[in-house]
């Protein structure tokens, strides 16, 4: 594995005189103080969603906030968790359910926080070539392709026969509390199919109580070797693993998450608490870098995104061809083999003010974790308030955007007024396959108008 260090002022860019540097360095530490600590290390997961950490190194964002970073990628997200709780990592590309998942206490149980949101969107549903062809029968065409999105109904016929021959359907997400079990879950169960229930108060937590197909862990980039090898009929994952799946001619990509539920954090940057508390103008630093690299992936109408995906093709990245890579970051999608599709917003790093860490998205996490067990019972609305407030952090995302626009690196005209924010996104900022409307303010009321899930005081 190749290690990626940046040092601080390195001689290649070097081009200041002394006495420059330290009025450089005086100035950009005048909001925020020095950070308490400069050698840092952060794992990522090989996605390309890890892009704006990628950015922030590659471009001098981190060298410019006095931080030495060192990027490593890692093998799983529990990987990843682990790492940080134990302070391997100083901090981590994590998935938004992860640090909410560890504070309430599922499955691995430690403080966890975030203050910046990587990205929404960026993932799809892919299913085998053979499922496709018998799913595909239930699809509405037109001009000789499929019309998109694809609801979970087209498949339903297809989950049934294989229920019925014994042998039900097996899918894979990348972990228990990620966006993508969530939305695969999400997905089928607006169709009527039933994607099984969590129960880790009597100690099952496979998540396949009563369910007509069987989800199971399989990480990230390991996914299109496993659904060739026919352990699996599909999954749910970020990319560049769904077009994978295309350009190897193995798998066809049926929905893309944005049109399962849009504008709901994908990917988060994890530290955790006692870290945070240790080095709060590290944190701010940090959070500085990460969204200048947001607002550079999603500027000028994606200018920048081809130099991106390049970017993030080397190894000790993502390690995927450019061509699978820029599928998705440069505003196209591939569906069937050249079934090529405009969605400029299949992946969004800072427009719709992306990198807020909105409280109503961590409640949005908590209620899908209510209705599928793995939160086993029913909680007041306030408590999934509570929860997302010792979890994301936007008072430090609001002074990294002050240092910023303080220094003159991004303008005030790049934000919304943060001190209007409350953190909570609008019923209808958010859209979802079924047109059920999500008020964060309401979630257990939310909650009772699925047909298929946990709700009320219903225990397993």
């Amino acid at each position: 594995m190749k290690k990626i260090s940046t040092l601080l002022f390195p001689i290649a860019k070097k081009t200041f005189v002394i006495a420059a540097a330290i009025s450089f360095m005086a100035s950009a530490q005048a909001a925020t103080g020095p950070a308490e600590k400069e050698n840092l290390k952060f794992g990522f997961i090989k996605l390309t969603d890890m892009v704006p950490l990628a950015v922030a190194y590659e471009n001098g964002y981190f060298e410019d906030e006095g931080l030495s970073v060192e990027l490593e990628a890692q093998a799983n997200w529990k990987v990843i968790l682990d790492r940080v709780i134990t302070g391997e990592l100083d901090g981590a590309h994590m998935l938004a359910g992860q640090p909410i998942g560890a504070t309430i206490g599922f499955g691995t149980s430690a403080h966890i926080v975030t203050a910046f949101t990587m990205d929404l969107n960026g993932n799809a549903c892919t299913v085998a070539n053979d499922i496709w062809k018998k799913m595909k029968k239930n699809v509405p065409m037109e001009n000789g392709k499929a019309v998109h999105p694809i609801k979970a109904d087209a498949l339903k016929p297809v989950v049934q026969q294989m229920k019925d021959a014994g042998k039900p359907m097996q899918l894979g997400m990348v972990f228990p509390v990620s966006t993508h079990n969530y939305e695969l879950r999400y997905w089928l169960a607006a169709a009527g199919i039933k994607p099984g229930f969590y129960a880790p108060h009597k100690g099952d937590t496979t998540g396949q109580i009563n369910a007509d197909v069987l989800i199971s862990v399989t990480p990230p980039p390991q996914m299109p070797a496993t659904l060739e090898a026919g352990t699996i009929n599909g999954y749910c994952v970020g990319e560049p693993w769904n077009q994978q799946a295309v350009f190897r001619g193995i798998g066809v990509p049926v929905i893309a998450d944005r049109n399962i539920r849009n504008e709901v954090a994908e990917k988060v940057f994890g530290v955790t608490k006692d870290w945070a508390d240790k080095n709060p103008n590290t944190h701010i630093r940090i959070v500085k870098a990460l969204i200048r690299a947001g607002k550079w992936l999603d500027e000028n109408n994606n200018a920048n995104r081809s130099a991106a995906a390049k970017m993030i093709s080397a190894g000790h990245y993502v390690g995927a061809d450019y061509k699978v890579m820029a599928n998705s970051m440069t505003g196209v999608f591939e569906y069937e083999r050249g079934d090529i599709r405009k969605e400029p917003d299949f992946n969004v790093f800072f427009r719709y003010n992306a990198t807020y860490p909105h409280y109503s998205d961590a409640v949005w996490y908590l209620t899908q974790m209510r209705r599928w067990g793995q939160i086993p019972e029913a909680k007041p609305d306030n408590w999934y308030m509570e929860m997302a407030k010792k979890v994301f952090m936007p008072d430090i995302y609001r002074k990294a955007v002050a240092d910023l626009i303080e220094d003159g690196t991004m303008k005030a005209t790049d934000f919304p007024d943060l001190e209007k924010m409350t953190g909570i996104r609008a019923p209808n900022a958010t859209t979802f396959i079924d047109n059920i409307v999500f008020d964060a303010t309401k979630p257990n009321e939310y909650l009772n108008q699925f047909a298929i899930g946990i709700k009320g005081d219903e225990k397993l």
